[in-house]
């Protein structure tokens, strides 16, 4: 079920928030599990016997860690809760892709065994690792086991952030799935943060998304219309990322949640390790605390094992986004690039230099992040080059075709709110009004009239089409 859809509007979403205010406190962690569960097997019910089992498995090793007495027989159960976990997402998130590529490259294995073609359940990356996180915050005494296997599910399956994140420590919500208060600000702040994030993907990423897939469809076409192409799909995974983060932060403030932010302007960014403290913050944080802190981190005896840390969680940043070699590529380029911008300390150049050398350090991550959404976005590498090549000309289509044109003016109104509204203009705002003014109360009204008004406009459009899938629920 999706956030942008007429059931999850006119049905889930009063049902399940009117039942939850009306049970008393000690029912509501059940209705909202059982609620989840629901939201989760909408589309594909079978897939919410794998969540079921992630819950059990995931309680059952938690208590196992907290009542072993020897530290080596915690971290057996760790490594074996780590293994279990990852063992099911490679069957259903990564076999189909082995299977085929083996065949590819070894044809004697299609006598061996066949190609698998495994659905993918929706958000698996995004409860998986929630789950290990949960695990080993137990082991390390960041947290204790619940003992409440209902608490668990909860927080595993919680719907909000279920499918496409932000990625939550159970250390965040541990108190709050114990006692919470909901009041009415927290409400319409959320229900206004619901609201924003809402439109960013009715009214902005899926607009886009039809320029930036006739570019892609074209493999570019001309120069400017794969230039074209690149901006309004950069703009779309954007708002339609930030946008679901949005909603999902805004329901779980409805609920009495407080979920972490996962995105801060990622493309003001003057350096790309600083876009990736600015992009899907969770899942960097997470790799950060689960994967390259225990590594060692940069704090390492040599250069080698810096190299090995960095390139290590990059790969495994880019296969988590997906089972292609364009997403292995893709995480590797960043990890190569962000191992130069630390050799070279690139960043805190960028931060104490001249407004000319930010400027252009701004442009060059700006264009290199686009040509790495170039690589995401496209089905093969082939496909990824040959796009490439159409920005600079490759395609033998001239510079600025009839379509770019076409496009351009068609979807302007579009991408220019896009660029516009992907800047913090609004802090900006509210920074020159002042703190307590009259102005910045007079901008956060209007600010508020805006988005119900554009609420009511998203509606409208969400039922004129109802074509509109997020783009990380394929993950």
């Amino acid at each position: 079920m999706l956030f942008s859809s007429l059931e999850f509007l006119l049905l889930f979403f009063p049902v399940t928030f009117g039942i939850h205010f009306l049970l008393p406190k000690k029912a509501r962690n059940f209705w909202l599990l059982l609620a989840s569960l629901f939201f989760y097997a909408w589309g594909e019910p079978e897939f919410v016997l794998i969540m079921i089992g992630s819950i059990c498995i995931n309680y059952a090793l938690a208590l196992a860690i907290s009542r072993a007495e020897k530290p080596a027989g915690k971290r057996a159960i760790l490594c074996a809760d780590i293994v279990l976990n990852l063992a099911v997402l490679f069957v259903f998130k990564y076999l189909n892709f082995v299977t085929r590529t083996l065949h590819a490259i070894l044809p004697a294995t299609q006598g061996l065994f066949g190609e698998t073609s495994i659905a993918l359940p929706v958000g698996i990356s995004f409860f998986t690792f929630q789950a290990i996180s949960y695990v080993a915050d137990v082991y390390r005494g960041y947290a204790s086991a619940q003992r409440n296997l209902f608490s668990v599910g909860l927080y595993i399956s919680l719907f909000p952030q279920l499918i496409a994140g932000p990625i939550v420590r159970y250390t965040t919500v541990m108190d709050q799935i114990r006692e919470r208060t909901i009041t009415v600000s927290s409400f319409s702040e959320g229900m206004l943060r619901f609201m924003a994030g809402f439109n960013k993907k009715i009214l902005l990423a899926n607009v886009l998304a039809e320029a930036a897939d006739a570019a892609f469809a074209a493999r570019g076409g001309s120069a400017g219309m794969a230039w074209f192409g690149a901006l309004c799909y950069s703009l779309q995974i954007y708002f339609d990322f930030s946008g679901y983060s949005d909603m999902a932060i805004g329901l779980g403030r409805m609920l009495g949640f407080r979920f972490p932010e996962n995105f801060d302007t990622p493309y003001i960014s003057k350096s790309v390790t600083e876009f990736w403290r600015r992009w899907h913050i969770s899942l960097g944080t997470w790799f950060r605390d689960y994967v390259y802190f225990p590594m060692g981190g940069s704090r390492v005896s040599s250069r080698r094992k810096l190299i090995r840390n960095l390139l290590t969680v990059w790969i495994l940043t880019g296969i988590w986004h997906g089972a292609n070699w364009t997403f292995l590529l893709w995480g590797l380029m960043y990890g190569v690039l962000i191992l130069f911008e630390k050799r070279t300390d690139l960043p805190r150049k960028a931060e104490t230099g001249s407004r000319l050398l930010r400027a252009g350090l701004r442009t060059m991550t700006l264009l290199t992040v686009m040509m790495g959404w170039i690589l995401f976005r496209s089905d093969s590498i082939g496909a990824a080059w040959d796009y490439i090549r159409a920005m600079f000309g490759g395609n033998g289509t001239g510079i600025l075709g009839g379509d770019v044109l076409l496009y351009a003016r068609e979807y302007a109104v579009f991408w220019i709110a896009g660029i516009l509204l992907s800047m913090p203009a609004g802090r900006w705002l509210l920074k020159k009004a002042g703190e307590g003014s009259r102005w910045e109360a007079l901008l956060r009204g209007a600010g508020y009239a805006a988005q119900l008004i554009l609420f009511a406009v998203s509606i409208t459009m969400l039922v004129m089409n109802s074509h509109n899938p997020f783009i990380y629920f394929n993950f």
